[in-house]
């Protein structure tokens, strides 16, 4: 049963890689990378269950945080066009100027 879980999840990734390669937008680009990563992580959920190892828990919670601080910083650095942006912004309207 979980054998047949693993197959279609498999399945999902390669729709989705399709849905990189051919995404009309910049978004729905990162969105399908996001869910690429999400599928990965219930892949090591379900490779770890069927292996005996619960170890790899542990590494799928890990990647899960990656995978959305990546899709996060990649999103601010396509609406800015910089990471460190939302700073200088905030710092430009509260009147506080760095010069470095």
């Amino acid at each position: 049963m979980f054998e047949v879980c693993l197959i279609v999840l498999l399945i999902c990734v390669i729709i989705l890689l399709w849905r990189v390669y051919i995404g009309p937008t910049l978004y729905d680009r990162v969105i399908a990378v996001n869910s690429i990563g999400t599928l990965a992580v219930l892949i090591i959920g379900v490779v770890g269950f069927l292996t005996e190892r619960p170890d790899f828990l542990d590494i799928a919670l890990l990647y899960a945080l990656i995978n959305f601080i990546g899709t996060i910083a990649v999103l601010k650095f396509f609406r800015y066009k910089m990471v460190d942006a939302g700073q200088k912004l905030t710092n430009e309207k509260s009147g506080v100027y760095d010069d470095s």
